[in-house]
């Protein structure tokens, strides 16, 4: 079982979610329209094949988090300012995408 993130807080000024793992020793930005395209939910994701329904680009460029509930001791959930807001993300998904965005802003040139 994979340990919650040591701190969550929504940056919604700057547009993204800030997460830090392993009692801070490491944090990530999601920016929020990333975030929401990645929503595991069954409307957003089909749960059999686990191929994306939602289209990325529908997602607006300005979208905001509206609310967020933590979930029993293994996810968080997420309203957003579309009006969505079925989508759960463990902690396991949240510390994958964390980990896929960490590495690719490392490896992008600047």
């Amino acid at each position: 079982m994979i340990d919650p993130p040591s701190d969550i807080k929504a940056r919604q000024s700057e547009g993204f979610l800030q997460l830090a793992w392993d009692e801070g020793s490491w944090s990530v930005n999601l920016p929020y329209k990333w975030l929401r395209g990645e929503c595991p939910c069954a409307a957003c994701k089909d749960e059999w094949t686990g191929a994306r329904i939602l289209d990325p680009a529908s997602v607006p460029d300005d979208i905001k988090v509206a609310d967020m509930e933590l979930v029993g001791s293994y996810a968080l959930k997420i309203g957003w300012s579309d009006g969505h807001g079925s989508g759960l993300f463990t902690w396991e998904n949240l510390r994958k995408l964390s980990e896929e965005r960490r590495s690719s802003t490392a490896s992008s040139p600047e």
